[in-house]
């Protein structure tokens, strides 16, 4: 089964130095679901497609190889929007913008059991797991593509938290979770390296430019 997900647009009116102010790691989710807007471009800003053709995509990867991929949980009734998406573990094809039914189901429990039992990771409705496939990598670059892998890794993490923050949503970028529970919920042989849970926040307070005064001196030192 695969689902085209609705093409990317702009969304959010925030701009990116709001977006960096008001950005952090949010562990409390509210019982409600993302729209498949949401869900389009919080997918799409992690490793998706920047040019009507060609391989360009929202994150700078070292010699173009791109050795993400991305899976995403849904859990029943967690996305809301002009066609149902039945719960189940999803591959995302960047190429289409779709995702691809690896597993019918709500596995956000097993998931988060995965996680060493972070019980706000089968809060969330959706999560996405970014996973990597070195060889893309390492053929050409050798060990020091294992570095450039994880240098990908954390470009793409940071757009997820721009872009989840954006939209009034809230992330946390999970890196605790034992390996091969998690590659054998994929069924992959990609190596997990990132789980980011993504909600609707609670109990946010609003950040102002204006209270960093107090903290930063205008005054030049020499």
């Amino acid at each position: 089964m695969k689902i085209r997900l609705p093409p990317p647009r702009k969304m959010s009116s925030m701009g990116l130095e709001d977006a960096l102010l008001q950005r952090r790691s949010v562990r409390s989710f509210i019982n409600t679901p993302l729209t498949l807007d949401e869900l389009s471009l919080v997918i799409w800003s992690a490793g998706g497609a920047v040019e009507k053709s060609g391989n360009k995509r929202t994150t700078p990867s070292a010699g173009a190889t791109y050795p993400l991929n991305y899976y995403c949980f849904i859990g029943e009734d967690s996305v809301v929007g002009s066609s149902e998406i039945p719960a189940g573990i999803y591959k995302y094809i960047w190429e289409e913008h779709s995702l691809y039914l690896l597993k019918k189901g709500d596995y956000r429990k097993q998931l988060a059991l995965a996680s060493l039992g972070q019980e706000f990771i089968s809060d969330a409705p959706v999560s996405l797991v970014i996973a990597a496939n070195y060889a893309r990598t390492t053929s050409r670059y050798g060990d020091r593509g294992y570095r450039y892998v994880h240098f990908e890794v954390g470009h793409s993490g940071q757009n997820l938290y721009l872009i989840a923050t954006a939209l009034g949503l809230g992330t946390v970028a999970v890196g605790a979770f034992r390996d091969e529970q998690v590659k054998k919920l994929l069924e992959t042989e990609d190596s997990p390296l990132y789980i980011f849970p993504i909600g609707r926040a609670k109990n946010l307070v609003m950040r102002r430019f204006e209270d960093l005064a107090g903290r930063f001196s205008s005054e030049v030192k020499t």
